[in-house]
This record gives C-alpha cells, structure tokens and sequence, in this order.
C-alpha cells in the first residue's frame, strides 16, 4: 500500500529552519517573562556592601531630618513660652516697684506734712522750728522702722566695717569706738542699705 504523503504543515516542522524559528521563539519568551530581574543580582559582596551602607545613610540622614523637625518645633514651642514667661515676670517686677513706691510716698506724706507745718510754725516762732525738726526726724526713723529698716552707726557704738564708713581716726580711750556720727546709716538685718559715716577712735596703747 502507498503511504500517505506528509501534509505540508508537517515538512515544515520537520525542516530545520522551522526548529531554528521555535528555538528563537523559546528563548524571547522566556527573556519577556524574566524582564524584570532581581536588581541586586549579579552583585559582588563589595558592591552589595556599598548598596547596603548608602541605603542605611540615606535612612539615617531620613530620620535625622525628622528629629531635627521636632526639636524645632519644641525650641519654637520653648521658645514661646519663654517670651510669655520673660513678659509676664517683667509685668509684675513693673507692679511690685509701683507698690514699693505707692507704700513709700504714701509712708512719707505725714512727714511732708509735718514739715510744711513746722515751716509755718517757725515764720511765728524762730526759735521753735529747732523742736519741729528733731520732732520730724524721731517721727521720720519711726517711719523707716516700720518699712523693716533698722538704725546703725550711733555714738559709742563698736565700728564695723559692714556697716560703717570711717571718715576719720582720732585718739581715744578705746579702740574701734564711735565717738562721731556723721550720717546715720540703715540696714536691714544683715543687709546694708546705706552705711554710716563716722569718727572712730583709736588708743596711743
């Protein structure tokens, strides 16, 4: 029996041609499917090395930036309070010294009225105006008294130089003594608001 002749489809598959076409066909499929290859492949350890210490700079200097943000935001925050605080201290440092000066003048008052009494008291009578002054000093340290401060540098009191001036030394029984005042001093407890100015005595001993 005659065998049936090859259908043309057939010679072409067999033909080497053809097999060369479906070889080339494989492999451009198999390049699509692997278009997208793994960008670290094919990488020596000193470049994965690299690779991997400029991705830690790079998250490091991300994170840096971060905080630095915050700690702007806390120094703008700090920042504002601060300026609230410095303002608000320099309003009540501006009330107290008008309170400080309010009590003060208002603790002198009867002393100036005092003094213009006395002025007109002394247009009658000269000689008495000398009463009106020691009355106005006595009434005046009273006053001082009672703002908390204390008298200091009176005669035949023992010098010290915290609270004393020595304006001049002369002889004298004792040493470190004054013998003269020449402008009363104040302090209050162990501060010196104004030091007394004063003779003091020296021994020839």
């Amino acid at each position: 029996m005659t065998q049936p002749e090859n259908t043309s489809l057939e010679n072409e598959i067999l033909e080497p041609e053809n097999l060369e076409n479906t070889d080339l066909e494989h492999n451009l499929a198999h390049d699509l499917d692997t278009e997208n290859p793994n960008p670290l492949e094919g990488m020596d350890d000193t470049m994965m090395a690299q690779v991997q210490e400029m991705m830690a700079k790079m998250q490091k200097a991300d994170d840096l930036e971060r905080e630095l943000a915050e700690l702007k935001m806390r120094y703008n925050r700090l920042l504002g309070d601060f300026d609230g605080y410095r303002n608000r201290v320099a309003l009540e440092s501006k009330e107290a010294e008008a309170r400080g000066i309010s009590k003060a003048a208002e603790t002198l008052f009867p002393v100036m009225d005092d003094m213009a009494r006395a002025v007109e008291y002394g247009k009658q009578n000269p000689q008495g105006i000398v009463d009106g002054l020691g009355a106005l000093q006595s009434k005046l340290v009273k006053l001082f008294e009672t703002l908390g401060l204390e008298q200091t540098g009176k005669t035949g009191e023992q010098f010290d130089p915290a609270f004393h001036e020595a304006l001049q030394v002369v002889p004298g029984p004792e040493d470190d003594t004054i013998v003269e005042v020449f402008q009363t001093g104040f302090r209050m407890g162990e501060r010196l608001i104004r030091p007394a100015r004063v003779v003091v005595s020296k021994s020839g001993n």
